[in-house]
Order: structure tokens, then C-alpha cells, then sequence
């Protein structure tokens, strides 16, 4: 597993930090969660889910990447 130093403000910090105790999760699960409800994948994750999206619906590879697209910006944007 890979590390990563950001820099907050004191105030974001103390409010990141409050947010993971009243879940019961620590400040890395929260980003990861955060990272994962804004659809930022791997690439391997990325091609996997492409693959599945067109064995499950008959899609072209061309079709489904574009389905994919336009399903991780939907995610992105929260609408």
C-alpha cells in the first residue's frame, strides 16, 4: 500500500478527524470511501468494469468504454 502526505488546514484536519471517530473508521478509510464515491478507479479497476458492463449487456467494447465514461463523470459531478 502506497503513502500520501497532503496538507490541510488545522480546521479541515480537526473536522476530518471528528468525521472518522463518529464512523468508526480511520482518516484513510474516509479517503479511500471519498475516492471511491468519486469513481476514481485504477485502470485495472477501469478495464474490469468495462469488461463486465459488455458481457452483461451485449455492448461493443466500443460502446461499453463510452457507457463506463460517461457513468464516472455522471458520479463525478453527484447528479
Amino acid at each position: 500500500m502506497s503513502r500520501l502526505t497532503i496538507t490541510l488546514s488545522e480546521a479541515r484536519y480537526r473536522a476530518l478527524k471528528e468525521a472518522a471517530a463518529q464512523r468508526g473508521r480511520t482518516i484513510g478509510q474516509l479517503v479511500e470511501e471519498s475516492l471511491e464515491f468519486y469513481g476514481i478507479k485504477s485502470r485495472e479497476d477501469a478495464r474490469d468494469l468495462v469488461r463486465r458492463a459488455r458481457e452483461r449487456s451485449g455492448l461493443s467494447e466500443d460502446d461499453a468504454l463510452a457507457l463506463a465514461v460517461e457513468q464516472a463523470k455522471h458520479v463525478r459531478r453527484g447528479t
